[in-house]
């Protein structure tokens, strides 16, 4: 089943950040600096924004489970979203990292719910539902780098979630979380990249993109 658009369309408007990065290591660096340059004002600010925006979208969408992140070192949100999709009365599913195989999913159910665990992750601790999980999910907010106008997303490289999210119901958007200046026009891509079908950044809200 094709993914239908999601929200706002693309206008052809996206930043323009520097394009002297012609490779996948290239733009990790400039970006990974550019989060690590943030300031806690900005980062607050932007991550009440997407809060609010992704609270807007779902709900005009009939969705009741979210697959979500917990974001850590400098990436776009906070766990106060997870706590605003719970009191939206959603169901919140997030990835447990397992070595280098697909993402398996746990239940949120709160704060108290995450451990630490590798790389500098918290994940639930409560009983792990297997990778296959994820298609239980009616909409799915992707942690990224930057995200381009044909859906091509750049992760940290490991492969986690483009090994996950071929399990996710076809219908589900994919909505990669980035800031607007990691929204551009291009980045390099791979025929095994999963494309995003939506953007969301602060100033934009959510916008559908195409597949």
């Amino acid at each position: 089943m094709a993914r239908e658009p999601i929200g706002q369309t693309y206008s052809g408007t996206v930043s323009s950040l520097d394009e002297s990065c012609t490779t996948k290591a290239e733009w990790r660096r400039r970006l990974l600096q550019q989060r690590r340059d943030m300031d806690e004002t900005t980062r607050s600010a932007e991550a009440r924004a997407l809060q609010e925006a992704a609270l807007a979208w779902l709900a005009e969408h009939p969705v009741r489970t979210v697959a979500a992140y917990v974001p850590v070192g400098g990436e776009p949100g906070s766990p106060d979203l997870l706590e605003a999709l719970r009191a939206a009365g959603l169901r919140v599913l997030l990835p447990v990292v397992n070595r280098r195989q697909p993402l398996e999913w746990a239940d949120y159910t709160g704060p108290d719910s995450l451990r630490e665990a590798g790389f500098n992750l918290l994940e639930p601790a409560g009983q792990r539902l297997g990778a296959a999980a994820v298609g239980e999910a009616g909409a799915l907010l992707v942690p990224a780098l930057a995200v381009d106008r044909r859906g091509v997303r750049l992760g940290r490289g490991a492969g986690y979630y483009d090994r996950s999210l071929p399990m996710a119901d076809p219908a589900a958007p994919l909505i990669a979380v980035v800031r607007d200046e990691e929204f551009v026009p291009e980045l390099p891509g791979e025929p095994h990249d999963v494309r995003m079908t939506g953007v969301l950044t602060p100033q934009r809200g959510v916008v559908s993109l195409p597949v």
